[in-house]
């Protein structure tokens, strides 16, 4: 890292957030920092409210949006949080996409008509949807949650190290990661993954939680070298990488699943897989997956540092990595199957059209699929709960993680900022 920084700007060791895509399951994430923000202020106090304990935090997808969110609030971190915390709780899916007849209409259902009878719609129509549901409501919800503006102020009062957020380039077919920084980080590049130094704007969200086939692809870039993006977690071999290249010292993981099923568990067969079966388990193999070989990568690399001798280990480039990894302790399928009514009737209506049941007891393992697109109160309200009640079922090992239960970490050298104000404009 060129120019380095200083430990006094910032908790030490250097801790970076790592956020996962979901979709709706991203609310986890929400509960999670709420809980931890929570223990914090009972640990070292009320002026643990007024910094954030990351300096390093990176998103994808769903999870890219709450990383920004959070880095532009990096010097109120409790407050930043509760922002979130309000945003999910009253979640309706009209604000993320169109959820009403017409939108569904002009979307979802010539996008489904396209995939049976799409070289007459394309011989006699030029009908060409983009994608199963238009998330256009979602640029307004961000233009007030995220307040990208204030991203430099962060950087420029030592609040904030880096902001990365990754995307999937459907034009050169690589995986790219765009980042910010408070000072200078040479840019990576691996095989089909490389970085790119951007200053991070509405746009780059909308690419990263361009889940595919369900959101349509985003433009990046000049006019005249424009390309277009989708969802972050695809082709994303190396999750943990971005957080690790902008120099954190330790991790903090939030998943938006399950990283292990219990062994021998099969679910009833009940015919052909549907069309939301399928797609739920791709989007599991997008989301999930990744994140875990790559967890189980960092572990199997700290162990074999363990093994080596002192002087053999001063001399490799590897650096055994701390990190702490939550994430649901419950089958976010199952929680969907619950609240699959909680859907408008027009996205009811179409999902049910690709095999997703409209209740749990006729849920026909299509809520894998309903699981990322549930953007309603009663299901992301229960998935922030979940977060919360398993940080304080390991509430010893986060103390234990950032140190809190030891002695107070360094304070920031920033300037001190105004309230925040917890209602969105």
């Amino acid at each position: 890292m060129a120019g380095g920084y200083s430990a006094g700007m910032y908790e030490t060791p250097l801790t970076g957030l790592v956020l996962s895509g979901g979709g709706a399951r991203a609310a986890y994430q929400v509960g999670v920092l709420r809980a931890i923000a929570r223990l914090r202020r009972e640990t070292l106090g009320p002026r643990s409210r007024l910094r954030s304990p990351f300096g390093i935090i990176v998103g994808t997808s769903a999870g890219a949006i709450n990383a920004a969110a959070l880095a532009c609030h990096a010097d109120r971190f409790e407050g930043s949080v509760e922002v979130l915390a309000k945003v999910w709780q009253n979640f309706t899916a009209d604000q993320v996409y169109r959820a009403d007849s017409l939108g569904v209409i002009r979307s979802g259902a010539q996008w489904l008509t396209m995939l049976s009878l799409g070289w007459l719609i394309a011989r006699w129509r030029k009908a060409r949807p983009r994608s199963l549901l238009d998330n256009e409501p979602l640029s307004r919800l961000l233009a007030r949650m995220v307040p990208l503006e204030r991203l430099p102020m962060m950087f420029e009062q030592r609040q904030l190290l880096a902001l990365a957020v990754t995307a999937s380039s459907y034009t050169s077919g690589e995986h790219v990661t765009f980042y910010d920084t408070g000072v200078p980080v040479e840019p990576w590049s691996r095989s089909q993954r490389i970085a790119v130094r951007s200053r991070i704007a509405h746009d780059h969200l909308l690419a990263s939680s361009a889940i595919p086939f369900v959101f349509p692809a985003a433009q990046l870039g000049p006019a005249d070298g424009a390309a277009w993006y989708g969802d972050g977690s695809m082709r994303q071999t190396a999750p943990l990488s971005p957080a690790i290249h902008l120099g954190a010292q330790r991790l903090l993981i939030i998943g938006a699943g399950r990283m292990h099923e219990p062994a021998g568990r099969q679910l009833p067969t009940t015919g052909y897989p549907s069309l939301a079966q399928i797609a739920g388990h791709a989007m599991a193999n997008i989301f999930l997956d990744a994140l875990a070989v790559d967890i189980e990568r960092m572990q199997r690399i700290n162990r074999t540092l363990a093994l080596l001798p002192d002087h053999v280990r001063q001399d490799t480039p590897l650096r055994p990595l701390e990190s702490l990894v939550i994430a649901p302790s419950q089958r976010l399928d199952d929680v969907a199957a619950r609240h699959l009514g909680s859907l408008p009737a027009p996205v009811r209506t179409l999902l049910r059209g690709v095999g997703v049941g409209s209740s749990a007891s006729d849920a026909r393992g299509g809520s894998a699929l309903a699981s990322y697109l549930l953007f309603e109160a009663p299901y992301t309200q229960e998935l922030m709960a979940l977060g919360e009640a398993d940080v304080q079922a390991r509430r010893d090992e986060v103390l234990q993680f950032f140190a809190w239960d030891r002695q107070p970490p360094p304070l920031h050298r920033a300037a001190a900022g105004g309230a925040l104000d917890l209602e969105l404009p």
